[in-house]
């Protein structure tokens, strides 16, 4: 073995043996309970972020034990078509050559997107591996391959002709620049100052005006009406009367709607049914009219009047201009407020009326919400239900159609003799009428369409596969919690609708990674970490341990190069741990189970007692989906008991007899190849390569048994062992006494047999002392005493310490103590203290002092037997 950890050569030998031998299919375990994941899609044309790993290592986890448990484990790989992205990155590549898309024509351009897609579409997977996904490769699936394309068209026309599937005129959101129709996950909203301007809105009959206010003047060029709340008394009388649209002088209705916000602005609003979706809603339930005055590139229509072919934003400063002339602007405020942009180019969106397909979700909110209130699908953390009912109970109608050309063609074909609409799974030749003069939408779906089909389509459906018997459902999904809307809340929906079963009966959410300070990763902000950098500097173990102890259930994961730094101390320290028992202990070929000792030594039989909890407290958090907490329980063990004490002891044994010495080796070989299953699934590489220096050289430690320890009964002496060689160390510490020199210690026992032989010669090896049992000393002058679990050892000080030093010192020390306990009382008394501190300024307080008079009775027992 080496002398250190070398991630970089361990991992790069280590995957490929993993993938060649099969060990990531399930059928590693033929016989086993199917257990399944599908992983979420990314995009073809992403790369690897920290949120990804994250949410891999998560995944990884959950997978990877369950294979070791015997389940025949499925984790499903796979990335989504991402219709925009994909089609901007190669319509970027074309503008370098001075094209574009409409240059090639559609059939040209789909081809040249898949052969980017050969060429480069393979980065994230390829990432993927580096980061040690055990994914089964070769049932690796696209959202745009032949058979989730097959899925996609049978679910659309089905929907349609259940009358869930739709064509009509609603308010979407609409790209200037890519344009296309986006989705609610495609539009960032981003703070902006704003501005509120107060118009005034004359009567017909010259008898006064309404004033309304708005963000966005430009659309008043398509008001229909002023609406009013009906029990607003302001406006009672103005309701049905007549209004003149300022600068267009249309005739426009002051109608009442029970929509109406009468603490926004005057609690009077314009109505522009064609360019607001709240105001669309009004105009539907009044009949007004629909006037587009903004139109696909953003420039104001003729139904603009003067203001024709100028952009939104000239146009506003020239309508709230032309306001001013006509004294019709009452006032001008400051009014922050929330814009929506194209996540893609950044573009400001433009609420639009047009024409698109829409699915009705009413019909399929209903189950998806009572599969969770009925415990079907669990959220973990529980608090995430809330917000998915709150956002499943206010769900528009989805706007699925996108100006794409990359993306599943919508299967709707329009007959231009009849006008006819025509859905159909297969490619029509003829219209009923008889024709043949047939035209395909052009518009393509929208990618969260397929996605919302991930669980199912991915395993075959439509078909009746062996693969969708048996892994579908699935066992969980694990997501971050900000596409619980737009995907999970989707897949469930569908997958209740399309299989009449939940797509997971459990949800597992994470948070985000932010830097150390909860700020998002930016590169802007200069604080982004890669990956792929961090793997190649630290590893890629490093790097899945840091995120999975930072991720507590349900909140934001701080990460930072320290934190990942700490975890590949820690790779070391279990290299040096098994290197140790390996080439100084002579352990070697341990069986890839069982082994444990029929008869353990008592230091044998407590760490075997230790392992033997740990593994269930481990099982029960990982069960619990407490990922961060139970790997905090195994770290903790291996570091504290196995490294710390048990190693240690284990130095002592190796030189005692025979049969000791075998049950010895015994339980260091079982219990560090269980501590490295144990790790196996958070750090797959180190604890591969470290089996096949401990263990059974033919066996891989990816398939091997999960562990499952025998009971074992620990020595009662253990606590009062470990407190006793604690408090001898720390008065070495303090005296910065040597471990060569020697320590007189008494055991004061009620007999010489109280405490058994391996207790005093574990006492001697790991302090350097002389213990040996005899009567309390009398008086203690002289001694330090060292008390643990009713034991009590008395450290003799002659010859160790310097009375005359040691007394005037601990007296300051005392005198320190005392006048820092006054100081900390004084402010927890004072009551502008108490009531103005945060509470945790007030516990961290009293902990402190807690903590000062706790060491200032040490110091005073100290003083005491000093004498």
């Amino acid at each position: 073995m080496h002398q250190t950890y070398q991630p970089e050569t361990v991992e790069a030998r280590w995957y490929p043996i993993w993938e060649e031998s099969g060990s990531f299919r399930p059928e590693v375990n033929p016989a086993g309970e199917p257990y399944s994941i599908v992983i979420p899609p990314p995009n073809v044309t992403g790369v690897l972020h920290t949120g990804h790993a994250l949410d891999h290592a998560m995944q990884d986890i959950l997978i990877r034990r369950k294979r070791m448990q015997g389940y025949a484990a499925l984790w499903l790989p796979g990335t989504d078509h991402a219709g925009i992205a994909t089609q901007n990155v190669v319509e970027r590549e074309l503008r370098k050559e001075g094209m574009t898309r409409h240059d090639l024509g559609r059939e040209e351009f789909i081809a040249q997107v898949w052969a980017w897609k050969a060429k480069s579409g393979n980065t994230i997977s390829t990432q993927m591996r580096k980061l040690g996904d055990s994914t089964d490769w070769s049932r690796e699936r696209f959202t745009f391959d032949e058979g989730l394309s097959a899925a996609v068209r049978r679910v659309f026309v089905t929907l349609y002709d259940e009358g869930l599937m739709y064509r009509a005129n609603r308010i979407i959101n609409w790209c200037p620049r890519c344009h296309t129709a986006l989705s609610e996950i495609e539009v960032e909203h981003e703070d902006d100052p704003g501005e509120l301007t107060h118009i005034k809105y004359p009567f017909k009959d010259g008898s006064g005006h309404i004033t309304v206010a708005t963000t966005r003047p430009e659309t008043m060029l398509g008001d229909a009406a002023v609406a009013v709340h009906p029990d607003d008394e302001r406006y009672k009388d103005a309701i049905d009367r007549m209004l003149l649209l300022p600068i267009l002088d249309r005739e426009i209705p002051v109608v009442a709607d029970d929509a109406v916000e009468r603490e926004f602005g005057t609690g009077a609003v314009k109505v522009t049914p064609a360019h607001d979706p709240l105001d669309f809603d009004i105009g539907q339930r009044h009949d007004l009219e629909q006037i587009i005055i903004i139109d696909t590139e953003a420039n104001i229509t003729e139904a603009g009047g003067p203001y024709v072919g100028m952009d939104r934003f000239e146009a506003r400063e020239a309508v709230r201009s032309k306001l001013r002339e006509l004294k019709l602007v009452d006032k001008v405020e400051e009014h922050p407020h929330s814009v929506g942009h194209c996540s893609r180019c950044h573009t400001v969106i433009e609420p639009l009326l047009s024409l698109q397909w829409f699915v009705k979700v009413q019909p399929l909110v209903g189950p998806a919400i009572d599969a969770v209130k009925d415990g079907d699908t669990t959220f973990h953390p529980r608090r995430w239900e809330n917000s998915y009912f709150h956002w499943m109970e206010n769900l528009r109608d989805w706007t699925v159609s996108r100006q794409l050309w990359w993306g599943h063609r919508i299967p709707a074909w329009y007959c231009n003799a009849c006008d006819e609409t025509i859905v159909s799974v297969e490619d029509p030749k003829e219209c009923s009428c008889g024709s043949s003069d047939l035209v395909q939408d052009e518009d393509v779906l929208d990618t969260w369409f397929s996605s919302a089909l991930w669980p199912f389509s991915t395993l075959g459906w439509p078909d009746e596969t062996d693969d969708l018997a048996r892994f579908y459902p699935t066992n969980v999904l694990v997501t971050g919690f900000d596409i619980i809307f737009f995907w999970v809340a989707r897949m469930m929906k569908m997958g209740i609708h399309f299989t009449g079963e939940v797509p997971f009966p459990d949800i597992l959410i994470h948070g985000m990674v932010r830097d150390t300070e909860g700020k998002k990763m930016s590169k802007s902000a200069g604080n982004a970490l890669d990956p792929i950098e961090l793997i190649d500097e630290y590893g890629a173990d490093s790097l899945r341990l840091a995120l999975i102890q930072a991720a507590a259930p349900g909140h934001d994961i701080p990460l930072s190069v320290d934190s990942i730094d700490a975890a590949r101390r820690f790779g070391n320290k279990l290299w040096n741990a098994v290197r140790f028992v390996v080439e100084f202990m002579d352990v070697s070929d341990v069986p890839v189970d069982g082994g444990y000792p029929d008869d353990p030594g008592p230091e044998d039989a407590w760490i075997l007692s230790r392992l033997s909890s740990v593994v269930s407290e481990v099982d029960r958090l990982l069960d619990e989906y407490r990922l961060s907490d139970a790997f905090a329980v195994l770290y903790n063990f291996a570091w504290s008991e196995v490294f710390d004490w048990y190693l240690e002891m284990a130095k002592s044994i190796s030189d005692a007899d025979a049969t000791r010495q075998g049950a010895m080796r015994q339980t260091l070989g079982a219990v560090m190849r269980d501590v490295l299953k144990l790790f196996h699934p958070v750090i797959p590489f180190i604890t591969e390569e470290l089996w096949s220096h401990l263990g059974e050289r033919s066996k891989l430690l990816i398939v091997a048994p999960w562990p499952e320890v025998p009971s074992f009964e620990s020595p009662s002496e253990m606590e009062s062992l470990q407190g006793v060689v604690a408090g001898i160390r720390q008065f070495r510490s303090q005296h910065q006494i040597g471990r060569k020199v020697d320590m007189r210690v008494t055991i004061a026992t009620s007999s010489d047999d109280a405490l058994p032989v391996w207790w005093y010669d574990q006492v001697a090896s790991l302090t350097g002392a002389t213990p040996k049992a005899g009567a309390r000393p009398e008086p203690i002058t002289g001694y330090t005493r060292v008390s643990a679990n009713g034991v009590e050892a008395f450290i003799d000080l002659a010859g160790l310490i310097d009375f005359d030093a040691e007394r005037p010192r601990i007296e300051k020390t005392i005198e320190e103590l005392e006048a820092r306990i006054t100081r900390s009382k004084e402010k927890l008394e004072n009551a502008n203290f108490r009531d103005r501190a945060p509470a945790e300024v007030v516990a961290q307080e009293e902990s402190r002092l807690a903590e000062i008079e706790a060491e200032l009775v040490k110091q005073r027992h100290q003083l005491t037997e000093l004498g």
